[in-house]
């Protein structure tokens, strides 16, 4: 993997979060977080910010996880040891009374939202009334969020057997990524864009 000397660099390059952590370990960064978080380590180091400046977005000191019994409503999300384990799936799957409960991509976004915000007092009741009230058209998409739609987007690109046709496909993927980020339509990825934006891509086939 060919190491950026510059952001510019940085940026037009598409990282896997295995890649991002071992940019963070030869910049001497932040190596725990989310892919969001690695990248904007990352941003601010060639941006000329101090590695010795630059600190973990989130408090990640490890405390021993709740079990069953520990959790409750007034149980504080973060340095309280509560975690998405197996204990915690019980509680929430026997709180909203079914067999089988799942973590949604929503509960760790808060989760991580009141980590990133030191927001100490927030508690698994408050989790479960944001998740009630979340409403995705409303609510501002994050950073992390609009990473997860550029992986999704890559991915489905790639799926796509028509794209073999060109040059630096990441590059393409990145170019029509752009034209669907300002739009005002879905932000995936669909054959029909390699035709509407054919003069844009035309010269890496």
């Amino acid at each position: 993997m060919k190491i950026p000397n510059t952001l510019s660099e940085f940026t037009q390059k598409y990282y896997y979060k295995t890649e991002l952590i071992k940019l963070c370990r030869r910049y001497k960064l932040p190596t725990s977080g989310t892919k969001a978080e690695l990248n904007s380590y990352i941003t601010k180091y060639l941006k000329g910010v101090p590695s010795s400046k630059i600190k973990p977005i989130r408090n990640n000191r490890k405390r021993h996880p709740l079990q069953y019994s520990e959790i409750n409503l007034d149980t504080k999300l973060i340095n309280s040891g509560f975690c998405f384990n197996n204990a915690a799936r019980q509680w929430f799957a026997d709180y909203f009374d079914v067999k089988k409960f799942s973590f949604s991509k929503k509960m760790a976004i808060i989760k991580r939202k009141a980590e990133t915000e030191h927001d100490t007092e927030m508690t698994v009741g408050d989790l479960i009334l944001e998740m009630q009230n979340w409403d995705q058209s409303k609510t501002e998409i994050s950073v992390e969020e609009r990473t997860y739609q550029w992986n999704n987007f890559v991915r489905d690109f790639f799926k796509d057997q028509a794209t073999t046709q060109y040059k630096q496909r990441l590059k393409v993927a990145s170019i029509l990524w752009k034209e669907v980020r300002t739009s005002k339509k879905a932000k995936i990825y669909h054959h029909d864009l390699l035709k509407k934006y054919d003069r844009k891509i035309k010269e890496y086939k």
